[in-house]
């Protein structure tokens, strides 16, 4: 696999670690509420994501074995160590960010004990919060985002495609732009963030119109950096690749209400949960929409689990209530505690 370690044997890169494994069973609190779990998507990935967790909590130290072991690579040496430019390939990126992801939900409800109410995940994220509810295996979920990545990266001959962030237009007059800068090119919405932002994806020729488009309305609009255009109809060759691979898994229904981003609902028939990630794959990311949906739900705390603090942010600057927090390492651990005494 291009990018990929080779084979390594069982916890080979998380032998050399000298953390102390840690007794996650003192000071647990007892939750008076429940939490709403996000997980984050492609971009927040970064060198020494979940080392601290490995080193300190054995259910972390645990969940990067597993996913070391089922994809028959070292995916741990490389969120820990690096390289970055390994790390960043979309191959490796989605299925690093899943473990990173699980790895901090269950290090945190081991340690705290708190009950989750909700869970939703920007993108790849929904793959993570279908572990934590039981209704996909992590190895299955290992393997999965990783040809999904894959996939992704082969769908578009690298250059055809791009994406761009739009800030300061509703998403009505994006998708309006939109129309009129593809010229017969493909170029549609991505990511409906919140807070002001829209991303688009589709043709290079077709995303650079756009950014002429809307610099003329007084507007802001950036090329992103991105190997792929996620989330358009170029995309189309991986979602069937993402049936395929999800035709010979088990999916289960969740023991914890997930909603997906594709439609900003709670999803719980493990026949749509498959529809629905292979629909993902190319269906703009309802990330406003499935926010405001979560707000909803009773909780005392959104807590978002994983690296980077972006989907943190958004919900601050959109949803606001309950409070947030991100925790994607060992540090993160008390300002939980604290929030859930």
């Amino acid at each position: 696999m291009r990018g990929a370690y080779a084979p390594a044997s069982r916890l080979s890169s998380l032998r050399y670690l000298s953390g102390p494994a840690g007794d996650d069973g003192e000071g647990r609190l007892t939750l008076r509420g429940a939490v709403i779990g996000l997980f984050p998507g492609q971009g927040a990935q970064r060198v020494g994501m979940g080392r601290s967790l490995a080193e300190q909590f054995a259910c972390a130290r645990q969940t990067f074995e597993e996913v070391d072991d089922r994809l028959g690579t070292s995916l741990s040496r490389l969120c820990f160590e690096g390289p970055a430019d390994r790390l960043e390939l979309t191959e490796n990126a989605q299925p690093a960010l899943l473990a990173c992801s699980v790895a901090a939900f269950r290090a945190a409800r081991e340690r705290t004990g708190f009950e989750p109410a909700a869970l939703a995940g920007h993108s790849v994220g929904e793959w993570s919060a279908l572990v934590v509810a039981d209704a996909l295996d992590l190895g299955d979920a290992a393997r999965g985002v990783r040809e999904r990545g894959r996939l992704m990266q082969q769908a578009v001959p690298v250059g055809a495609g791009a994406m761009a962030a739009v800030m300061g237009l509703d998403p009505a007059a994006v998708e309006v732009l939109c129309a009129e800068a593809a010229a017969g090119r493909v170029l549609s919405p991505a990511n409906l963030n919140g807070a002001g932002q829209v991303v688009v994806a589709g043709h290079t020729d077709a995303v650079e119109r756009l950014v002429v488009l809307v610099k003329e309305r007084r507007a802001r609009a950036q090329m992103l950096s991105v190997s792929a255009p996620f989330h358009c109809a170029l995309m189309a060759p991986a979602a069937d690749g993402v049936a395929r691979f999800l035709a010979g898994v088990t999916l289960r229904t969740p023991s914890v209400p997930v909603f997906t981003s594709v439609e900003a609902r709670p999803v719980s028939d493990p026949a749509d949960i498959g529809e629905l990630l292979r629909r993902q794959v190319t269906a703009p990311v309802r990330w406003e929409a499935t926010m405001r949906a979560l707000g909803t739900v009773p909780a005392v705390l959104a807590v978002e689990f994983g690296a980077g603090k972006a989907l943190a942010g958004l919900w601050k600057r959109t949803v606001d209530q309950p409070p947030v927090l991100s925790v994607g390492d060992a540090e993160g651990m008390p300002a939980l505690q604290e929030a859930l005494a």
